[in-house]
């Protein structure tokens, strides 16, 4: 294993297909015991500032640069840098503490492959800007400004709902509420180099559902991805699509489809943020945090209010595994980032492992469709992937509570579908009870009704925009 100064610590429960697995959790809690610990811990403090003036800042303390162990802060504060990014997101970091801290960390948005990666997608794609460290005393840094606002839950009128995954799309008619149809269409966004397969495919489920309305008063739409006044910033559907034809063609083109519509009331945000919509508005209950285990994975968060923050939310590319040996995302080339455990990827990652022999390059939605073919014969094989994922979710969500305040838990995508998805929560659960069990006892997972399962996140994403009246 790479030495990284930062310990990885066992877990109590170890995944059975993953004896490596190195909980971010449990690394950051024996981090902090030891540096409280120590004589004279450094106390650090970061702000993450946006484009628009939010700012989220995070304290935490790191041992005196005088102290041996201090060459485990590095690697605390780039895992933690990483994961606040693509959780709150920002372009901007303000950092207090030491010059050479703040120095190594931009070197690594600059020069490593990771870093660069991030710099990217969130600073350039998002906020129109690389990351940038700045280092300032702690007197500087700028107080917390967060920006929430109100999402969804209108449901009057003659609506379309539709929700882009990667290997299907998902449609809903809406009349005041009441789905009068709805439908699935297989596709495959990913490797599409032409914006126009993507825009004939929306198009074309759009109006299907309009043919069951007597009007079309308002569309609604979740995809994966970030999505600011319906323009495309960053999206996995589009990865295909080469960045002259994105700026072109993709980043407008919700816009485009909104004009072909007679400009009705149209949005579209990330399907995690709808995922956590759809929870809430299902369970009559705040404080939502949804992870969709798909193609890929997509969260979003409701607070305690029944708002939504301009945060990211983007748990796909955020550590939960501090082995630097274990799985490397294809994407950004990270490792140990929730994607690898927490979607139809996780799935395809450990079927070796399992035992299961399938043909090489298969799809992943028919891979997964033959480990659940397998799991309604009560394969072992089967059983021991969901059991792996269960575990890992655990693990996961004890993580994301250090950095989100909820106490219920959303599990949709088609992961989740049948006896396994009851295996992946029982295994979650199992996890709190044993090692976190302050935890156990305040957070719930909820797996959807078959009624939410079919139509829940499309209904969601109808209620997203206001009729003017």
């Amino acid at each position: 294993m790479e030495d990284t100064g930062l310990d990885g610590i066992p877990p109590r429960i170890v995944p059975v297909l993953d004896s490596r697995f190195r909980p971010a959790v449990l690394a950051n809690h024996a981090f902090r015991e030891r540096v409280h610990a120590a004589k004279n811990p450094l106390s650090i403090r970061l702000a993450l500032e946006q484009s628009d003036g939010s700012v989220y800042p995070f304290e935490t303390e790191i041992f005196a640069e005088t102290d041996p162990r201090s060459a485990a802060n590095f690697a605390c504060l780039e895992r933690l840098a990483k994961f606040l990014l693509w959780s709150r997101g920002g372009f901007r970091i303000h950092f207090a503490g030491p010059q050479s801290l703040a120095e190594r960390l931009q070197r690594h948005f600059q020069e490593t492959p990771d870093g660069r990666f991030d710099s990217h997608l969130i600073g350039e794609r998002i906020y129109g800007k690389p990351i940038e460290v700045v280092r300032v005393e702690a007197a500087g840094i700028p107080a917390e400004r967060v920006r929430t606002q109100s999402l969804g839950r209108h449901l009057e009128g003659c609506r379309i709902g539709f929700d882009l995954g990667g290997s299907d799309r998902k449609v809903a008619a809406v009349i005041d509420g009441n789905v009068v149809f709805s439908e699935e269409t297989a596709w495959d966004p990913y490797p599409q180099p032409d914006p126009q397969y993507h825009f004939d495919g929306i198009m074309d489920s759009l109006k299907r559902a309009a043919a069951h309305l007597p009007r079309v008063d308002a569309i609604g739409g979740s995809a994966a991805g970030v999505y600011v006044n319906n323009q495309v910033k960053v999206a996995s559907l589009f990865r295909g699509v080469p960045q002259d034809l994105f700026d072109k063609r993709v980043r407008n083109l919700f816009i485009e489809l909104q004009r072909a519509w007679n400009g009705v009331p149209f949005e579209v945000i990330n399907d995690g943020e709808v995922a956590a919509l759809a929870g809430a508005m299902a369970l009559g209950k705040n404080a939502v945090l949804g992870l969709a285990l798909g193609t890929s994975m997509a969260a979003g968060y409701i607070t305690r209010d029944g708002t939504v923050t301009s945060w990211l939310n983007e748990l796909a590319f955020a550590p939960v595994d501090y082995n630097p040996q274990s799985a490397r995302d294809e994407w950004s080339g990270d490792y140990g980032v929730g994607v690898q455990y927490f979607s139809q990827q996780a799935v395809g990652r450990l079927l070796g492992v399992a035992g299961i022999g399938l043909e090489a390059g298969m799809p992943l939605p028919e891979t997964l469709k033959h480990v659940q073919e397998l799991m309604a014969g009560n394969d072992r094989r089967a059983r021991r992937i969901y059991e792996t994922i269960g575990t890992y979710l655990g693990y996961g969500v004890a993580h994301y509570a250090d950095f989100y305040d909820f106490e219920h838990v959303l599990l949709l995508g088609r992961v989740m579908s049948g006896s396994g998805g009851d295996l992946i929560l029982r295994g979650a659960e199992a996890v709190l009870q044993a090692e976190f069990p302050g935890l156990a006892g305040r957070i719930r997972f909820h797996l959807p009704d078959e009624t939410n399962k079919r139509h829940g996140q499309a209904v969601a994403a109808a209620s997203l925009p206001h009729i003017s009246k």
